[in-house]
């Protein structure tokens, strides 16, 4: 029998303990109510999978609480228990959205087999929800691929961090270095793997929803709240969170996120109680948290907090010997997608591919093999068939003097990329739009590191 939170609500103690005896030993989490008012309240703080409720209780009728739970979450899943052989209760509540129902006096084994059914239903759900929110590509990026030394220390870190499923994981790393696939890998290698991985960008959501999104808000909360909604927090609950560019949460946000991490519980809007989970929250960033805490945009408190374990990803330029055969890689599997039969890559492509600073990272390299793949009509992928950027980039890096600065130890490697997005800047005019194309990244991206970079 799979194995859920259950609560009994049953006005005959002796038969509600023994059905939780039962229950328990086969490893479920087990609650019981002698009324159903304080079924009810154990559901408002509670994350509840199975209802079974009796039909006659001594405060409630148990159709009212039915329709209450339902118009509470409609996943709860609901046996109705009822001693008397009239059908049409039993009829009724199925009506009303009952999963099923026992009629006493049952057998131990037929509960057994009902609850693992309604267990096995809710448990097939919980797994289209999983899947729907696991964004699987079909590309090698998606497989964590590198041999460079400072990847396999990577790939061993993960799997010591993944081993301990309640730490607190801090991703840092720039854009398109891959922060997403560390935590699929974090989660996939942990024995979270089974739960939900639940992601959200905390710089997609405008500021008035996020706090929804993470909490989720009660019926009548507020002036469009027409229906209960769950919140990631506990659509996760018992796996794992992805927040993705936790730099752009609010403020006012932050405290009630800082409470989750320290308490494993929250509050939806509009509620009146605490809700208990088991979450492992993994937070991602292409900013320096310690700049933004002295900038005073996000909590000293809840930045330590969250790196207690740091995982941080090198750019690409930084594994330079993963270039090629990552291109490799992308190359053998759009031949599939596009029909065509490219073998290899020119000596001229490949030196263009090692001389360019690839600030898109892996993710720009993904686009512009593809885009060579569309083009390339040969079994070799020539130079020409690289974007113009690619080619004008090194050219224009060689004739300023930049490629050699980039080849030394005067600049930093930040000072290089502050330089190239100046110069893509002023040959467009300061058009952020054709910039963030030329640089293969996108305009929030562009944006973020103008800002990191102080570029007006």
């Amino acid at each position: 029998m799979p194995k859920a939170s259950i609560l009994i609500i049953e006005d005959n103690e002796d038969l509600c303990q023994t059905l939780a005896d039962v229950l328990r030993k086969g490893g479920n989490k087990v609650r019981t109510a002698f009324t159903g008012g304080h079924g009810l309240g154990i559901l408002s703080k509670d994350l509840i999978d199975l209802v079974l409720l009796d039909v006659k209780l001594p405060d409630m009728n148990g159709i009212d609480i039915l329709e209450a739970i339902k118009d509470k979450d409609p996943d709860i899943l609901v046996i109705m228990i009822t001693a008397t052989t009239d059908a049409r209760p039993a009829v009724d509540a199925m009506k009303k959205g009952a999963y099923d129902y026992l009629m006493k006096p049952f057998e131990l084994d037929q509960l057994k087999l009902v609850v693992g059914k309604a267990l096995e239903t809710h448990n097939l759900k919980q797994e289209v929800s999983r899947l729907k929110n696991q964004h699987k590509d079909q590309y090698p990026d998606n497989e964590m691929y590198g041999e460079a030394k400072s990847m396999l220390e990577l790939k061993k870190l993960i799997k010591i961090v993944a081993g301990t499923p309640k730490t607190s994981v801090l991703i840092q790393g720039e854009s398109g270095t891959g922060k997403e696939l560390v935590g699929n890998a974090v989660h996939n290698w942990s024995a979270r793997a089974e739960k939900p991985l639940v992601k959200i960008n905390c710089s997609a959501i405008p500021e008035n929803l996020l706090e929804s999104e993470l909490f989720g808000h009660e019926k009548g909360a507020f002036t469009d709240a027409k229906s209960l909604k769950k919140g990631i927090f506990e659509m996760a609950n018992n796996g794992t969170i992805f927040l993705d560019e936790i730099s752009s949460m609010q403020m006012s946000i932050q405290p009630k996120f800082l409470r989750v991490l320290e308490t494993q519980s929250f509050r939806r809007i509009g509620g009146t109680s605490d809700i208990q989970i088991d979450v492992r929250i993994i937070a991602a960033t292409n900013r320096n948290l310690e700049d933004c805490v002295e900038q005073q945009t996000f909590r000293e408190d809840l930045y330590y907090r969250l790196k207690v374990m740091v995982l941080n990803l090198p750019a690409l330029r930084e594994r330079a010997e993963d270039i090629i055969p990552l291109a490799n890689l992308f190359i053998h599997r759009m031949n599939k997608e596009f029909g065509k039969e490219i073998k290899a890559i020119s000596p001229e492509a490949q030196e263009t591919m090692l001389q360019y600073r690839w600030p898109g990272n892996v993710r720009e390299l993904k686009n512009v093999i593809e885009r060579a793949v569309i083009l390339c009509n040969d079994p070799e992928l020539q130079g020409e068939h690289l974007p113009l950027e690619l080619q004008q980039g090194n050219s224009q890096m060689a004739t300023s003097g930049e490629f050699s600065a980039f080849s030394s130890d005067a600049d930093s490697l930040d000072e290089m990329e502050k330089r190239h997005i100046a110069n893509v800047l002023k040959k467009y005019s300061g058009n952020k739009s054709k910039t963030a194309r030329m640089l293969n990244i996108s305009r929030s991206t562009l944006r973020e590191k103008m800002k990191n970079y102080g570029i007006t």
